[in-house]
């Protein structure tokens, strides 16, 4: 049975932009032995390119087709909501890009959906008007609810403060479409031409990367590298297939012959 991989990216690849030792030697494995994977990741900022030149500056060469964002999913699935839509978007490059890619138009005024991405640069001018639009009958979509990492010096608000914020404002709940949303877990499995029962998905957290994996039957490896610590466990009720101090401890030929 042929295999894939979903590979979460900070705290499993790299921690603080550097590389956790041991992750290139285990791209360079895949790549070797012709094994899918993709670099899955919630940050809707980036685009595949993106994030190409940020792990080649840490010794991975990638491709394009190698990476798989909360972006792209989000503009997946907006296009089966309604092909051809249109969206006020709060948010930046990665995310703009992709709905621009799915036939989406962006727009000030009237639009069918407020999409809520990572970014530095909307206002709260931007925030207001993404309410009103709301009140006036778009849908609220957020590409994500990763918190903030409640770090001092922290520059960049986690996109679940700014969806709480509007969701307060308004009284909607926005739909996520990220991970552990089966719409990006499963567009992800897709994206590689797998079946469930032939992927894996690495990661480093529970409440995302693993508990989406097991809602969907993929064998989930969780790595003590970032998050999650091995003190945490108990507090879930669900448990992944295999734990692993970190990626370099990871036998490839193993974990391809799991069941």
């Amino acid at each position: 049975m042929k295999k894939g991989f979903l590979i979460d990216m900070d705290g499993v690849i790299y921690g603080n932009d550097t590389l956790i030792p041991g992750a290139d030697k285990f791209i360079n494995k895949l790549q070797e032995k012709n094994v899918p994977f993709l670099f899955m990741t919630n940050n809707s900022q980036r685009t595949p390119l993106d994030t190409v030149n940020k792990v080649a500056r840490m010794g991975i060469d990638i491709e394009e087709k190698n990476v798989y964002t909360s972006a792209m999913a989000t503009a997946f699935f907006l296009s089966f909501m309604k092909p051809q839509g249109s969206a006020y978007v709060l948010g930046e490059g990665g995310l703009i890009t992709s709905l621009s890619q799915h036939g989406y138009t962006l727009v000030n005024n009237n639009p069918d959906f407020v999409v809520v991405g990572e970014g530095r640069n909307f206002t709260l001018e931007m925030v207001n008007n993404a309410v009103d639009m709301i009140l006036s009958g778009a849908k609220l979509i957020a590409t994500n609810l990763d918190p903030s990492p409640m770090k001092p010096g922290w520059t960049n608000l986690g996109i679940k403060a700014i969806v709480t914020m509007i969701e307060e404002a308004t009284g909607k709940k926005a739909f996520s479409v990220g991970k552990p949303s089966p719409v990006m877990m499963r567009a992800a499995r897709k994206h590689l031409g797998l079946e469930a029962r032939e992927t894996i998905i690495i990661g480093d957290t529970m409440d995302t990367d693993i508990l989406g994996g097991v809602q969907l039957g993929y064998t989930s490896i969780l790595t003590l590298s970032g998050v999650t610590k091995k003190e945490n466990l108990n507090d879930y009720a669900f448990k992944p297939d295999l734990i692993i101090n970190s990626i370099k401890d990871l036998n490839l030929e193993e974990v391809l012959k799991m069941e």
